[in-house]
């Protein structure tokens, strides 16, 4: 019976970063998961429109990956979001899946990144493995934030990140709670004098590149005017190794 495994990113209109997170996160579970075929799909029109029209780059939406793969002959399909929590954009996938199901013989819908306990607890882990940081430097990780309930997962994951010992990281996020203003009384309470920069999204994308390290109106902007030394870590997480694990994970805990 033909298998195959859908893995749906908000996506992004940056080619660089797409190679090494999404794409990265695709070739290593096609490597874990030989007997599948992987799909790829994205959930946000507005870039799926515009790598067609800038780049004549021809991406799926949820629902029509689906249909590709029915059409392909797949019965037993797996998907997996690399969504960071479980906020709109999750929940947006499983309205469009829900359409759609009816066309297999079964479909398992793996988590998003942070969805335990223990993935907080390992993405901690995947991000301090990979990151060095100088004597008396502060890590700030710069979230996406949303207006949905899932936000929490934001101060969860400081929270996280001190439980397990790493008491010099805070996490902020560009468009809801904790925000700039929050990690900026954090830096001065600590009395912080040297920052490292990096997002908290899973491609290095338009938010990485402007609202954390553009040159005005960005975070980075904003902390060297306040007088603090800056190191931007332009890195998304797709390309850690141990948050590639975690989704490798999820899809093994949907299989059972």
């Amino acid at each position: 019976m033909k298998k195959g495994i859908l893995v749906v990113s908000f996506g992004t209109s940056h080619l660089d970063t797409m190679v090494k997170t999404i794409q990265a996160i695709e070739e290593e579970i096609e490597g874990a998961f030989p007997e599948y075929k992987v799909y790829r799909a994205f959930t946000s029109r507005m870039i799926i429109r515009k790598l067609k029209r800038e780049e004549g780059i021809a991406i799926d939406t949820v629902e029509e990956a689906l249909e590709r793969m029915a059409s392909d002959g797949v019965r037993c399909a797996v998907i997996q979001p690399t969504h960071i929590i479980n906020g709109i954009e999750n929940d947006r996938m499983l309205d469009d899946i829900k359409k759609q199901e009816g066309r297999f013989e079964w479909v398992r819908v793996g988590k998003p990144l942070l969805s335990s306990a223990d993935d907080y607890k390992k993405a901690v882990h995947a991000v301090m493995a990979e990151t060095e940081l100088a004597p008396e430097e502060v890590l700030a990780l710069m979230g996406h934030g949303t207006d949905h309930h899932a936000n929490a997962a934001y101060p969860m994951l400081e929270y996280t990140f001190h439980a397990l010992g790493y008491s010099r990281v805070l996490v902020g996020t560009v468009e809801n709670f904790p925000d700039l203003n929050n990690v900026m009384t954090k830096l001065k309470i600590c009395g912080a004098k040297k920052v490292a920069l990096m997002p908290f999204m899973m491609v290095a994308g338009d938010h990485a590149k402007n609202d954390m390290a553009g040159e005005k109106d960005s975070w980075k902007s904003e902390m060297e005017s306040a007088g603090y030394e800056v190191r931007v870590i332009l890195k998304g997480l797709g390309e850690l190794k141990g948050i590639r694990r975690i989704f490798e994970e999820h899809i093994r805990e949907t299989l059972g």
